[in-house]
């Protein structure tokens, strides 16, 4: 008997168990989210705006899922875009799945590292959501058969590394007046694009610099002018100073502003300083030669100035391989 009692028990808290479980899913607070395949072929990448943080973007972006209530033509959001234009879209809905395909330009807005300018290694983000439904509603799965860009189109002054889709979650630290949200953020689903590319820096680097490198290398030929030239080894190499703080300002104009020392900087304030260096030296030098000492004087200032290039030569090696190697 008293084992009939509890077959009878289980039996009932098991049938009240399925019973629940067939309530929640109806409810649907487990029901899983419906999945959108997401894939995109990036046609070209143009306009880059250094100085504005922008650049433009045209690509083929299509969505493949079941549930038809979802409205990507309409509630699609790129966050970090500028402007966003769809000039071409199409719905096939015949089938069991539903299939967009549209064509969208968009101009991006991104943060550059510049540390190691012209040297620099980028990656363009594009992330894109749905904001009709949050991540308990919609989950972006990626479409990565085949290639994501064309590998026809160029870059000016680039070259595309790599090109890369994931999927992840957007976090949204309001409810957006949505009281019966307790946790007070949202989450939504997130599908990522990431373009990793490097500047082709060869000839840009001798275009920005030369100037730089003009400038100290005529003060380092007063070393080689007579005693009785002081006056100009004092001119040239104050003239060369000046050269290398406007070239400084030229390059930072091309430039976003940015809080940490970059190579550009390293690089002028080097030269700035082996300028001043220069001049140290035919102040010292000019010292010795009123002193009746400018046979020793002209010795020390050879030594000087064998130093000073190798020192210089050897430093800009050094910074340039390191921004390199990234």
């Amino acid at each position: 008997m008293k084992k009939a009692l509890l077959f009878i028990f289980i039996f009932f808290i098991f049938i009240g168990t399925v019973h629940a479980q067939d309530i929640k899913t109806d409810t649907g607070s487990v029901q899983k989210p419906d999945t959108v395949k997401a894939g995109i072929y990036i046609t070209s990448i143009h306009d880059i705006d250094f100085k504005q943080k922008e650049y433009s973007i045209n690509f083929w972006l299509w969505l493949k899922y079941k549930n038809r209530v979802f409205d990507f033509l309409q509630y699609l959001e790129i966050p970090n875009a500028k402007t966003v234009t769809k000039s071409f879209s199409t719905i096939d809905s015949s089938g069991e799945e539903i299939y967009i395909i549209m064509k969208v330009q968009c101009v991006m807005k991104d943060s550059w590292k510049i540390g190691n300018f012209p040297f620099d290694h980028q990656r363009l983000r594009l992330f894109f959501e749905n904001s009709q439904y949050d991540a308990t509603a919609l989950v972006f799965v990626p479409d990565t058969a085949g290639n994501h860009y064309d590998p026809r189109f160029t870059l000016s002054g680039w070259k595309i590394d790599s090109c890369r889709l994931s999927v992840g979650k957007k976090i949204y630290e309001t409810p957006f007046g949505d009281e019966s949200i307790a946790s007070g953020k949202m989450e939504y689903s997130s599908f990522r694009v990431t373009i990793a590319i490097n500047r082709e820096a060869g000839g840009l680097f001798w275009k920005m610099f030369l100037g730089m490198y003009i400038a100290f290398f005529i003060a380092y030929v007063c070393f080689y002018i007579h005693a009785d030239g002081i006056d100009s080894r004092f001119g040239l190499s104050v003239g060369a100073l000046f050269a290398v703080i406007g070239n400084k300002y030229i390059i930072d104009s091309a430039l976003p502003e940015s809080t940490t020392f970059t190579l550009v900087d390293t690089l002028h304030g080097i030269t700035l300083i082996f300028i001043l260096a220069v001049v140290t030296a035919t102040a010292l030098y000019m010292k010795m030669v009123k002193n009746d000492k400018a046979k020793q004087g002209h010795k020390y200032d050879m030594i000087i100035a064998q130093a000073l290039l190798l020192l210089y030569i050897g430093l800009n090696i050094y910074f340039i391989a390191a921004a390199k190697a990234g």
